[in-house]
């Protein structure tokens, strides 16, 4: 009869450690959202954009067909570099400091900014510029 108490004691010792697991993916998964969260307001402040609109107007304007972005619906070209961490990048198109003002310039104009570039222009407005760089700053990995 000394099974049973062995058994509820490691039954016991397993709801413990399983709560204890749950409470501690939870809190990481909450600084997480916190995080991109962050990531979101920051990102919208430095470039007067809207970010949740940029990743759409990113799609509409088709960059994904060019370049590759992780967890973005169409955005799986190769032709130019993948945009993940673009954020965190110190140059743009390999000639620009990485500030808001030159990624919209880029998006907007880029055959102005690097003359022969690859990269079209696609008539992109100043606030679909802004939208789009508010979304790509978001992008830190």
């Amino acid at each position: 009869m000394t099974v049973v108490p062995f058994l509820r004691n490691r039954s016991a010792a397993a709801v413990v450690a399983g709560a204890a697991a749950l409470a501690a993916a939870i809190g990481i998964a909450g600084d997480a959202i916190d995080e991109r969260s962050d990531m979101r307001e920051h990102a919208a402040a430095i470039t007067g954009g809207d970010p949740a609109r940029g990743e759409a107007m990113f799609i509409k304007y088709g960059c994904g067909s060019c370049h590759g972005l992780k967890h973005v619906r169409k955005a799986t070209g190769a032709v130019g570099p993948p945009l993940d961490g673009i954020a965190i990048r110190a140059l743009l198109a390999g000639r620009l400091d990485n500030n808001p003002d030159n990624l919209q310039a880029w998006i907007r104009d880029p055959q102005r900014v690097s003359p022969g570039t690859a990269m079209p222009d696609l008539d992109v407005g100043a606030g679909d510029a802004r939208d789009i760089s508010a979304f790509l700053y978001t992008r830190a990995e």
